[in-house]
């Protein structure tokens, strides 16, 4: 439960008890269920329209947001996962494969966090060992050698940080997967759909077109990595929350995405199916817009598209 929806969550609730009796009795109480969920409906709309950075962290991070095997299962067929980075191990942090977008061969590949315990400890959270990153230059090199564009979903708080990562060099695997994703001569498309965390997300969100969900987050730290940091206190995550500038807005504001998808008013978690579309719509826009294409003249366009980030013109 995030904290500013406790009181959502408590309407809801009683919402939810109430139906039980009606389907159980012969009282009727539709009239109250019905003035109860337009006062929760008006609760949502109120909160959703000014959320803080730091209310915008907690919904990135919602169990109950779609996740990358949700958006495989809804958006590609004949999904053919491809495991292992023929080096080390499998990493089950950072899923790809092969599949069809909207009868498109294509590679997919993302950041899988699952939605009960059992399943986030079997993803790591979702944080990539360098086996998967390793994984995921396989998988681009894979996509150059066919000619099919790639697509990538990012939702990652960052790269694994444990012992074993890093004495298996972590960092060069990164760096591998962000030089790789540069020189790729086939369209790249990645969607930011929960957290972007640091190098772990950067590495496979190299991309010609990066959209982001409307309440997801990017950034190079934590709020409380960077509050630890700065202030010697993860209290000061509020603070460092809005420093960062990891918002959506703050980054479309930065032209260092290429758009925002909007999400319905309660956030993804609420409605699953609805943003798993509206996904979907941006992805084959993205694909009309960047096919056909020429193998030197996307190269130059990614190239001088990461060159002007950050200049004063």
């Amino acid at each position: 439960m995030l904290d500013f929806e406790k009181p959502i969550i408590e309407l809801e609730n009683k919402i939810s008890e109430l139906r039980h009796v009606t389907s159980d009795s012969e009282v009727n109480i539709a009239e109250e269920i019905s003035r109860m969920k337009t006062k929760a409906d008006k609760l949502i709309q109120q909160a959703y329209s000014k959320l803080t950075p730091v209310q915008k962290v907690q919904v990135a991070r919602h169990a109950d947001r779609p996740s990358f095997l949700d958006y495989t299962k809804n958006l590609i067929t004949d999904f053919t996962p491809l495991a292992g980075d023929r080096n080390f191990a499998e990493d089950y942090a950072l899923l790809g494969g092969l599949g069809r977008f909207r009868g498109r061969s294509c590679v997919v590949m993302g950041h899988e966090k699952g939605h009960d315990t059992q399943a986030r400890i079997k993803h790591n959270f979702g944080m990539a060992r360098p086996e998967g990153y390793r994984k995921a230059q396989r998988l681009m090199e894979m996509a150059e050698q066919f000619q099919l564009p790639i697509i990538t979903l990012v939702d990652t708080k960052g790269a694994y940080p444990g012992m074993g990562a890093e004495e298996r060099g972590q960092s060069e695997a990164i760096a591998k997967s962000i030089e790789k994703s540069l020189r790729v001569n086939v369209p790249i498309i990645s969607i930011i759909v929960g957290e972007g965390g640091s190098g772990g997300a950067i590495a496979i969100a190299v991309a010609d077109k990066v959209y982001m969900l409307e309440h997801s987050i990017y950034s190079v730290i934590s709020p409380e990595g960077c509050a630890s940091i700065l202030w010697r206190s993860a209290s000061y995550a509020d603070e460092a929350a809005n420093a960062l500038k990891i918002t959506a807005q703050d980054l479309a504001e930065l032209k260092l995405i290429d758009g925002i998808i909007k999400e319905p008013i309660g956030g993804a978690h609420r409605h699953k199916e609805e943003v798993i579309a509206r996904v979907g719509e941006q992805i084959e826009a993205a694909l009309n817009d960047l096919t056909p294409w020429d193998a030197d003249g996307i190269l130059k366009e990614r190239r001088e598209k990461f060159l002007a980030f950050g200049r004063n013109l």
